[in-house]
């Protein structure tokens, strides 16, 4: 059975779901705690009372609760997700178990928390596997069909609602594949854009170049 965020890495990079497994190192840097932590306090943060500029935010304090006004507006769960009933939940499906962040009710439903920067529409492939593989395991679970997922990247004040349409079933589908075929280091990218953040660049031994170069 797949954990959650080997899901998400194998989404990402199968190399780099071979280090990490190999390393068997799944800390969470301080840093993402801090900005996943946001994603707990929205209401204390909409208050234009709070002192953002001490938060780790990434975007301005007006653009910030901006961000949070327009998903307050747009979202029917927003009260849910500002007050979750249930958080840091272990769920355990028929293929992969992990942490759901948010978990709520009528309708049922997820919401992990990303520390990263959101797209400019939906969720990165990571989340997205992550998202369908925490709804898939809260469905087999409840015994009720859960038909969306939200992911949220707090540090923007930014949530995205995603329904569980076939395309994000395939993407997670497709990292539940990659993680079975892990029993060596698959082949490295080459000249991925993916890889210049990668905490295991040198030991993989993949060489980047940039865009001067290659032109």
């Amino acid at each position: 059975m797949h954990a959650f965020s080997d899901l998400a890495t194998a989404a990402y990079c199968p190399r780099k779901l071979y280090y990490r497994l190999r390393e068997g190192d799944h800390t969470v840097p301080e840093t993402v705690r801090e900005r996943r932590s946001l994603a707990f306090r929205y209401p204390e943060l909409r208050d234009p009372d709070d002192d953002l500029s001490r938060e780790p935010i990434a975007v301005t304090p007006t653009q910030y609760r901006t961000n949070l006004a327009c998903a307050r507006e747009r979202l029917d769960a927003w009260d849910a997700l500002a007050n979750p009933p249930r958080t840091n939940v272990l769920l355990e499906g028929r293929e992969a178990r992990g942490i759901a962040h948010k978990v709520l009710e009528d309708p049922l439903a997820v919401s992990v928390v990303s520390a990263g920067d959101p797209p400019d529409e939906g969720a990165w492939r990571p989340q997205t596997a992550r998202a369908v593989a925490a709804a898939k395991a809260l469905s087999w679970e409840e015994e009720v069909e859960v038909g969306h997922a939200y992911v949220e990247y707090p540090a923007h004040g930014v949530v995205r609602k995603l329904p569980l349409s076939t395309r994000r079933k395939a993407i997670y589908r497709e990292a539940v594949t990659r993680a079975d075929a892990i029993d060596g280091p698959p082949a490295r990218l080459s000249d991925d854009a993916r890889c210049d953040p990668c905490e295991y660049r040198e030991e993989c031994g993949v060489t980047t170049r940039s865009l001067r170069s290659l032109l």
